[in-house]
Parts: structure tokens; sequence; C-alpha cells
């Protein structure tokens, strides 16, 4: 096909950068994906979305910058700015390294949907319930999957009725308990909560991130994530064990060197790690993801897989155990990214309306 003089490759916009807790965790991800996407079959462009929400294409000396802010110093004397309706003029498809609120969470999947730009990953709805863990959590558990028990704790409700909103907590979660944002991640504001005189403490902290905080309960046993890609036949990668260093996984524990230790397989027999094949691939069924994700998930002592989220845009920094789990099967850098945009096209090219 390259050989081809009529073939062009595909233009892929890698959107990076964005709004979010997640934007530095973001740069690592566009950039690896920049970095290790197939050039013979793609032309990638390096797309950052600043702090107002603008995009810019950006050379490669600003994309190997340290940190967000110093790519935002530079950006207009060194990028060129691109108004969402040229958009579709620049690429032929957009590569998503967008992580948390407003880029995975439904809002730049409606604006690709309306400029009419494929992109990677799953839709608005599901993205949107993706980011919402406990509405994410009600659609789970009614399809039969395990989740932590939880209690949702809305800002104005919490205001109103403190007293029997911690009473609730007591009563139904115990401790010690979880406390965090609904729709935040890389563990920002989670506390772990070991009595009550403790719970206002943390809610405070995780209000500053969301208007909704949820209090879980704490599990034990082994935690452990899975990838899953795919559209209408959707295959689990192999199960990683998650070893955190502390109570509580952290942002280190998950993207950087050196941190948390990931285990590709999971240490647990080979029945236990079909089941949690199995329960990532009902959870991305039942909540209609496409493309790729990655199942967050709690082998209970008992034996049981209890979901605690899914991550539908996850993290694609060169330590991700998603690239782990891939090479487990045989999957190169370069073939899962191919795999993800492939998906990207073919189910963008048979919707009827927003995927």
């Amino acid at each position: 096909m390259a050989d081809d003089p009529q073939w062009q490759k595909i233009r892929v916009g890698i959107i990076l950068g964005g709004l979010s807790s997640e934007k530095e965790v973001s740069l690592e991800s566009g950039r690896n994906i920049f970095s290790k996407i197939d050039r013979r079959k793609y032309d990638p462009v390096a797309i950052f979305m600043d702090s107002r929400a603008a995009l810019w294409e950006i050379p490669v000396k600003l994309l190997m910058r340290n940190a967000t802010g110093d790519i935002e110093d530079d950006l207009i004397s060194e990028a060129k700015l691109i108004p969402y309706e040229s958009l579709r003029e620049r690429v032929d498809v957009v590569c998503l390294a967008l992580h948390g609120k407003y880029g995975e969470d439904g809002c730049m999947q409606g604006l690709l949907e309306l400029l009419g730009v494929p992109y990677t990953g799953s839709g608005v709805l599901a993205s949107a319930i993706g980011m919402d863990k406990y509405v994410c959590r009600r659609i789970i558990e009614i399809n039969g999957i395990d989740v932590p028990r939880t209690v949702p704790i809305p800002r104005r409700l919490w205001e109103r009725e403190q007293g029997p909103v911690e009473e609730q907590i007591v009563r139904e979660i115990g401790f010690p308990c979880i406390v965090k944002p609904c729709r935040e991640g890389c563990s920002t504001a989670v506390s772990k909560v070991l009595a009550r005189d403790g719970i206002a403490a943390a809610v405070a902290e995780a209000f500053s991130w969301d208007n909704m905080v949820l209090a879980e309960e704490f599990l034990t046993g082994m935690e452990v994530t899975c990838g899953v890609l795919g559209v209408d036949e959707p295959e689990a990668l192999i199960p990683s064990e998650t070893i955190p260093t502390s109570s509580v996984l952290s942002l280190e524990d998950k993207f950087l060197y050196g941190q948390g230790e990931n285990k590709t397989p999971a240490r647990l027999p080979a029945d236990q790690i079909e089941g949690i094949r199995e329960t990532a691939v009902a959870t991305f069924r039942c909540l209609n993801l496409k493309g790729y994700a990655r199942i967050d998930m709690f082998v209970r002592e008992n034996g049981r897989v209890a979901v605690l989220e899914p991550n539908t845009l996850p993290g694609m920094t060169p330590s991700t155990v998603l690239f782990h789990q891939a090479a487990a099967l045989g999957i190169t850098q370069a073939n899962l990214i191919d795999r993800i945009i492939s998906s990207a096209l073919e189910v963008h090219a048979g919707k009827r309306g927003p995927l």
C-alpha cells in the first residue's frame, strides 16, 4: 500500500494537553504516540490544547518541552493556531491523547462529531458515562457485575445535611473507606478515611475538584487492570497486577518509571486471569465502549472481581501497563496504536448519527 504512488498517508492529529488535572500525563501520552506511530502509514500532526481549549499545531521542539506550561509560553511565536472549523482540513482522523475533564468525558467527542472528524476511543455518551464513576457503577451493577459499595455525596446535600450523610457513610460503608471526586482520575484528591472524624476534611478536599463526591468501601485483595481492544468483538489483553507504594494508588505509581510496580500477567491462577478478562469485556460491552479502554478492577479476597472504573482514554505513556499487556500477546506499541486508529476509522465510517 505504501508503495502505491497514488496512496497517501493518513493524517493523524494527536491532540494532547487540555484543561484537566491530568494534562501533564496527556503530554506524555501524546508525545509517546507521536514517537511510536507507524510513519509508513500515518502522517502524525501534534496538536496542543491550551488552557483556554484552543488548538495549536506545534513543532517537535515544543512537543519535547518538560511541561504543558512551558509549551504555552511559546505558542504564539512557535505554533500555528487551528480554528475548530479548520481541523477537518488539516487531519483525516484525531487520535485523542487527552485525559480527564473536557477531553475524556464526551466534550471533545461532541465537538469532533459536530466537525465531522473521526476520533479514537468511545463515543459521546459512553465517554460521559465512563467519566462519571457513580452513574457508571449503577449501569455496571445493573448488568450483574460487582462494584464497590458507594454513597454519592452531592455538594448541596452535604451543605444541608452533613450529619445525616456522615451517618449514612458509617452505616453503609464503614471504615476504612475511600473518599474521592466523582469525575477525576489519576488519584486526584483520593483519601483513605479511617474514622468518622476524618470524613469532613476528605470530602472538602474532593469538593475542590467536583460538585459530586463519592464515599466507597475500601477493597482488600489484589488490584488489577486489563485493557480491551475492538468494536463488535472486543478482546481482553493480559491483566496486570498493580502493586502501589502506599494504600492508595498514586499518579506516580501509574505513570512514572521506578515508582509503582506492575506485574503482567497478574500473579493469579489461570482461571482467575480468565475471569478478570471476561469481566473486563463484559464491562466494555455494557457501557458500549469502542476502540480501546482499560478496566480497573479488584480481585476480592473471596475471589470475586469488582470493577472500580473504566478508563475510556487510558494513559499511553511509555511506562503504561497497556503496552505491557499488548506485548504479552505479541502486539508492539506501533501495532497497538495502528489497531486503535483503524478501529476509529472503521466505526466512524459505519455510524448513523453521533457515535
